[in-house]
């Protein structure tokens, strides 16, 4: 088993930056690759950024591209999503996800453990 804990969220004005952490535990060598995901109200849980626990390949969604940076702490086992020039679309509970299976995950369903979730409010 693999518990994930993330932290970092809160409010920020539109422009501002966070910077999410996602500590993993428990059998993280077991590990692949680890994922943020986004689910704002009302809307699917989206797959925002993943990267292989190698750090080697990364994957970002189109809407965060060039504004988001994922990158990994093998040492820490953490994994970081920063974020940058954040906009109001962005405001969303942000998930940490940790998958064992060879192969970058881009679903939810590659996904095998599960983080709380931290909220994201960008104001206007």
């Amino acid at each position: 088993q693999v518990q994930l804990v993330e932290s970092g969220g809160g409010l920020v004005q539109a422009g501002g930056s966070l910077r999410l952490s996602c500590a993993a535990s428990g059998r993280t060598s077991s590990i692949y690759d680890m994922g943020w995901f986004r689910q704002a109200p009302g809307k699917e849980r989206e797959l925002v950024a993943a990267i292989t626990w190698s750090g080697v390949t990364t994957y970002y969604a189109d809407s965060v591209k060039g504004r988001f940076t994922i990158s990994r702490d093998k040492a820490k086992s953490t994994v970081y999503l920063h974020m940058d020039n954040l906009k109001p679309g962005d405001t969303a509970i942000y998930y940490c996800a940790a998958d064992s299976t060879y192969g970058l995950g881009l679903t939810l369903n590659d996904y095998d453990y599960w983080g709380q979730g931290t909220q994201v409010t960008v104001s206007s």
